[in-house]
């Protein structure tokens, strides 16, 4: 009997690993396989690994009952028992109830790390079995315990110890797409990077882009360096004339490894914030990294938003600019708002103004509607196509994208949040009569000017909006401080559990106006 127990323990053990390796990498893969990140992650999110703790718990009373109690066979029989319902416990603990944002992806590197971390893991269970072959039960015990609560740890040792072949197999994915763009010598690539602003710029223009030539567009968010040689290696042909490349960075010198890999001939920096602080560390390394781009152009021009002060500050001699300022080479201007659309005029170099018209709401948009216009124009789109081009482009999903559902009017700026994005968004809403709702989780990734920026962001929404729901307590104990700095009433706020709450609220929301919501931010699975 007490071996029956005890082999079902093993199992149950491994089963456990198993719904702990799923739990864990999901996070891993939305962490950026960061051991650094991932170890934060862990300390932030205790109760994610709550089961680990009571297992270590585990491990010293049954190594303690085996050295120091000796208990009888009876006691020790109940122990054994325990134990096995613990790694019961433990297991169900890890099984995923509700649906994620963004599921864990099976990609190869996770079904390698997968398999290396299930290895170590039997390698515990490969040492308890020879401890209870050898009579010692409970120290047996103690070392499945072990094995489990060092899970999360086991999980970062399993991707040091894949990290040579992971970087061999990106060395050869990057290699095939180095040749793939050495086959396209005629290609000309327009790399676009900023705080903010990069990915709606991308669509913009390359719908323009897209009246006159053949254009690759990354798909989704694929601005990294696996992103990136991932579209080169599945889409790009040779008949593609332009390759429209957005670029991201969370540190100093990523935007360089983008450079290196692709070769822009032309670039863009559409914003300079504090967006990714808290790997940035300052605001300094965020402006250096953004004009790596600046610095490693082959050949051709850099295009400023030249309404961003960090840009203005660092701007080089050369740089062809565009915004809303005066001074701007592109600029735009007579800016007329509606829930309809945008209509507004550009003043080129050369002094002659353009009317333009797009269903994009919000001032905001002219200004990267004025750097897709300037990059069109030095790449010989005509004014016909630029027109023609503006009219066809769309919202970018979830950003204030706009939607009619029955009553409700929704403003869904979900993708992510930053100081300029908020006051972008509370400023289109402001463009509506309806009755004005807030739903956000807040703004992350800040640093230590977290706390600081979503009080602010706090105040800000209080002179817009007629109701306010913060997703999370905790996340948006900041926001909640700025509307009670405003004196906003308490009875116009609801603290949501989640995005499901908060939208039943929306609903539940009595007002004889037309309800319209403002979806500022959704943050993944990993906060």
């Amino acid at each position: 009997m007490e071996a029956v127990i005890y082999y079902i323990t093993v199992a149950l053990y491994l089963w456990a690993s198993v719904m702990s390796f799923s739990r864990q990498a999901h996070m891993f893969q939305l962490n950026s396989y960061s051991a650094a990140t991932h170890i934060k992650w862990n300390l932030k999110n205790p109760y994610h690994t709550v089961s680990n703790i009571f297992a270590a718990a585990f491990c010293v009373i049954a190594v303690f009952t085996d050295v120091i109690l000796e208990p009888p066979a009876t006691v020790a029989t109940v122990l054994y028992v325990s134990f096995a319902l613990a790694f019961l416990l433990f297991a169900l603990s890890n099984v995923h109830k509700g649906k994620d944002k963004t599921p864990l992806v099976y990609t190869a590197r996770v079904k390698r790390l997968m398999f290396t971390f299930e290895v170590l893991a039997i390698a515990f269970a490969a040492l308890s079995l020879y401890l209870y072959l050898n009579g010692k039960a409970q120290f047996s015990y103690g070392v499945l315990f072990a094995g489990y609560a060092l899970l999360p740890e086991i999980l970062l040792l399993a991707n040091l110890i894949n990290s040579p072949a992971e970087w061999s197999v990106k060395r050869y994915y990057l290699n095939d797409a180095l040749k793939i763009l050495r086959s396209c010598p005629e290609l000309t690539v327009v790399g676009i990077t900023g705080s903010y602003g990069k990915t709606s710029m991308k669509y913009f223009l390359s719908t323009i882009l897209k009246q006159k030539y053949n254009v690759l567009v990354p798909p989704k968010n694929y601005n990294t360096p696996m992103g990136i040689v991932k579209t080169v290696r599945s889409e790009l042909r040779g008949y593609h004339e332009i390759f429209v490349c957005e670029m991201g960075a969370k540190k100093v010198g990523e935007i360089k490894e983008l450079c290196d890999i692709v070769s822009p001939k032309h670039g863009i920096i559409t914003s300079i914030g504090p967006q990714h602080l808290e790997s940035f560390k300052s605001i300094d390394n965020i402006v250096k990294t953004k004009f790596e781009l600046s610095e490693n152009l082959c050949g051709g021009k850099l295009f400023l938003n030249i309404d961003n002060e960090y840009i203005r500050e660092k701007k080089p001699e050369g740089a062809v600019t565009y915004g809303q300022s005066e001074d701007a080479d592109y600029r735009g201007t007579d800016i007329s708002v509606s829930r309809e659309g945008t209509e507004f005029t550009v003043i080129y170099p050369d002094g002659s103004a353009h009317r333009f018209k797009t269903v994009l709401i919000g001032s905001h948009n002219v200004t990267n509607l004025c750097g897709a216009i300037a990059m069109a124009k030095e790449l010989g789109v005509d004014d016909d196509g630029i027109e023609s081009g503006i009219m066809k482009i769309t919202p970018v999903p979830h950003r204030l994208e706009l939607s009619e559902r029955g009553n409700l009017t929704v403003i869904d700026d979900a993708y992510n949040s930053n100081p300029n994005g908020c006051r972008a968004a509370l400023e289109t809403l402001g463009y509506f009569d309806e009755y004005k709702i807030l739903v956000t989780p807040g703004m992350v990734e800040l640093g230590e000017k977290e706390e600081e920026l979503n009080r602010e962001f706090g105040t800000e929404v209080a002179a817009v909006c007629d109701f306010v729901i913060l997703v999370g307590e905790k996340q948006t104990r900041p926001i909640l401080a700025g509307l009670h700095d405003a004196a906003y009433p308490d009875d116009k706020i609801y603290v949501a559990d989640s995005l499901s709450d908060a939208m039943n609220k929306v609903y539940s929301i009595e007002t004889d106006r037309r309800k319209c919501v403002l979806l500022e931010n959704d943050l993944p699975d990993n906060y």
